[in-house]
């Protein structure tokens, strides 16, 4: 039940790598201080058994549960490795600060169901080892920045419950996130994955297509379908706890 202000000093933790107050009453803005987290500007390489206590039967392994990709993961054997910030069901307000897109070494960023506003930042797309990311629920608006297609490690995201408009970014990582329900009340967004076309995509379905063409499309279509829907089912096998 913590309450008030995220306070500054808290970016002077320079070997910080996880940052979870999810589902607090913590309020104001978040800190443009966060670019100085110092252990999440950089990718973590070099993997340290975390234990204590000196004998082999008094031994105690570190553990981390992380909310990360819709899942709470457990990590034992990989707990140097995790840099992630999660920030979510909270009151805060205001922007997502810029400086955040300086933390080049974070693999999750769940700012959910809060209430920020103004649009997501332009250069996201420079969290290039980012695999979830979840601003859901929020008063976010504008378009979705183009460079979300640099995210080529990104596999969960959420955007749904928001204000934002424009077309869905193309790019090889971005459009294999089929499921339209990530986009959920972002009524002026179009394009795939959504049945919303945008202005631009409309073309001729004439007499003029090939059947060969729309054959091939629609074989396509079901394997991309098929995967998809294996990949669900793999993830619900999966339970509410992954061990690394």
């Amino acid at each position: 039940m913590f309450s008030g202000n995220i306070p500054s000093q808290l970016s002077k933790l320079t070997s910080l790598q996880v940052l979870d107050v999810a589902q607090t009453c913590l309020s104001g803005s978040i800190p443009q201080s966060f670019e100085n987290l110092m252990a999440m500007k950089n990718e973590q390489k070099i993997n340290h058994i975390l234990s204590y206590g000196g004998t082999r039967s008094s031994c105690y392994k570190e553990n981390l549960f992380v909310s990360m990709k819709g899942l709470i993961l457990e990590y034992t054997r990989k707990v140097s490795l995790v840099t992630c910030i999660d920030l979510s069901r909270n009151n805060f307000s205001g922007e997502i600060p810029e400086g955040l897109t300086s933390l080049l070494g974070l693999h999750a960023l769940n700012l959910s169901g809060n209430q920020l506003n103004g649009k997501i930042p332009d250069k996201i797309g420079k969290l290039a080892l980012l695999e979830s990311l979840d601003f859901s629920e929020n008063q976010l608006s504008s378009s979705i920045p183009l460079s979300m297609s640099n995210l080529t490690f990104l596999s969960h995201l959420n955007l749904l419950y928001n204000n934002l408009s424009g077309r869905i970014p193309m790019g090889s990582q971005v459009q294999t996130l089929k499921d339209p329900s990530i986009y959920i009340d972002n009524n002026k967004l179009c394009g795939s994955p959504l049945i919303e076309k945008c202005g631009s995509d409309e073309t001729s379905q004439g007499p003029m297509a090939v059947s060969g063409d729309v054959e091939k499309d629609e074989e396509e279509y079901e394997i991309r379908w098929f995967y998809s829907a294996l990949g669900q089912d793999l993830q619900l096998g999966f339970g509410n706890s992954v061990v690394f």
